[in-house]
């Protein structure tokens, strides 16, 4: 019991979360409806409004909520670029590693003893290259950030390696969303819905994809390496 109680206390804040519709809030729609109230939160006291703002990036993301994108649009925005990617990037990692420490102690005795020979064949993987894997994983967005905060977590993979494979993997994508969202003053207050299409040009998508095709090549690298000195 003492090691599902991290799990269930996620759960509860997840139902409670759902049940007063707070989710309801991480949308581009609220952004734009609530923006006025929430420069002027940061105006009246600009330290406050920052912890209240990383408070809640943490929850979102331990919680496994689909707000990221909002979140740190909304970090730009409210706190300029440089701090509002800074924020993002604290926040996303910090809540992550809640995730992961939540999951390891509960959930991979649970899953051991049912999934023995899978995790076998993973675990060497990412206890070798662990790093590099996860890094080219968080540079590019094709798998969900709250599976890669559990999968490494269920198969074995040390705290510090997660910990700084998350931190520099969204270092880029929150300064992109960060800086786009810095400039999104006028159209939230027009009450429009931030168009997120530059996100996926290929000036943008295009050297993340160069970032994670970096990191996997470190990682086959050390593989070779280590295959030579064996042999």
């Amino acid at each position: 019991m003492p090691r599902l109680l991290p799990l269930g206390l996620i759960a509860l804040a997840l139902a409670l979360t759902y049940a007063f519709g707070l989710h309801r809030l991480l949308s581009f729609e609220a952004l734009a409806r609530h923006h006025e109230a929430l420069a002027a939160l940061v105006a009246a006291d600009p330290l406050a409004a920052a912890a209240l703002y990383l408070a809640a990036y943490i929850a979102v993301v331990a919680l496994s909520l689909p707000g990221g994108a909002v979140m740190t649009l909304a970090g730009g925005f409210l706190f300029g670029p440089w701090l509002g990617a800074g924020l993002a990037v604290s926040g996303a990692s910090l809540g992550a590693c809640l995730l992961f420490l939540a999951a390891r102690s509960a959930l991979a005795p649970l899953v051991a003893a049912r999934a023995a020979p899978l995790l076998d064949r993973l675990r060497p993987g990412l206890e070798r290259d662990g790093f590099f894997c996860l890094l080219s994983l968080r540079l590019v967005p094709v798998v969900p950030f709250w599976l890669l905060n559990l999968v490494p977590a269920l198969v074995g993979m040390r705290l510090l390696p997660y910990a700084a494979a998350t931190v520099l993997g969204i270092v880029p994508g929150a300064a992109v969303y960060a800086g786009i969202g810095a400039g999104l003053g006028g159209i939230l207050a027009r009450g429009e819905t931030p168009d997120l299409s530059a996100i996926l040009s290929p000036g943008i998508l295009l050297p993340l994809l160069g970032l994670a095709a970096l990191s996997l090549l470190g990682a086959w690298w050390r593989r070779r390496r280590g295959t030579e000195g064996h042999g």
